[in-house]
């Protein structure tokens, strides 16, 4: 049986298929499991929408609690780092993780980039030891054939490998950049661009974005599910 973790993080309720103001990344993220489950109907799927449950931001008393040996961590720390393993637990747990990135302000939504520092963690998802000259950090998922899909959407147009302003997205770069610290380094990504131009361009570009999710949810389910029989 497969595991797909299906993030969610724009700020928009709803899909932009069936409402005015809906979410084109919560279209292609739908879209990807929806084709995923026509191929591979017994998947299981854990569905976490950080957009409109955010989880908690790094604080102090986080870094205190995840630096602290496990054995030495007063009851405290361990609540405090309570939602954090619940993230990491679902990631362990996922062959495939579908997540849904909007571009805003040309990086990832603070959503997000709240669930990335409660998953980059010291101990469970990377190791660090300073004693190990030039190499004091590793991925602790490395290995384990795990596979990111980034589902993402832009209001201008351009942002793609060599296009006029690639310069400017730090939302696929930032998330892989992120998923490969820990060891998850196979990555695929699909866009939808012209959001406010909400002209044929943009009907174009998501037709385009639907039929490249369709070809990458077939692929990939095949592949994964020849490793996982």
């Amino acid at each position: 049986m497969t595991r797909l973790l299906h993030l969610d993080s724009s700020a928009r309720p709803g899909s932009s298929d069936t409402a005015r103001h809906g979410s084109h990344t919560r279209r292609l993220s739908a879209r990807f499991v929806a084709r995923w489950r026509e191929r591979d109907p017994n998947a299981h799927v854990i569905y976490r929408d950080i957009g409109a449950e955010p989880p908690s931001p790094v604080d102090g008393r986080w870094v205190h609690a995840a630096f602290t040996p496990p054995a030495q961590r007063e009851p405290w720390m361990h609540d405090r780092l309570a939602q954090s393993d619940a993230l990491i637990d679902e990631l362990l747990a996922a062959d495939v993780i579908v997540a849904g990135v909007p571009m805003y302000n040309f990086g990832m939504p603070a959503q997000f980039k709240a669930y990335i520092d409660n998953i980059v963690r010291v101990g469970r998802t990377f190791g660090f030891d300073r004693s190990r000259a030039g190499a004091p950090y590793w991925p602790l998922l490395a290995g384990m054939n795990k596979r990111l899909v980034i589902l993402s959407s832009r209001c201008d147009f351009g942002y793609g490998p060599g296009q006029r302003i690639a310069h400017m997205n730090h939302v696929e770069g930032g998330v892989a950049t992120a998923f490969g610290y820990i060891g998850i380094t196979d990555v695929a990504s699909v866009a939808i661009e012209y959001d406010e131009f909400a002209d044929d361009r943009l009907r174009a570009s998501i037709a385009s974005a639907e039929a490249d999710v369709d070809a990458l949810a077939a692929s990939m389910a095949t592949g994964v599910a020849a490793e996982v029989a």
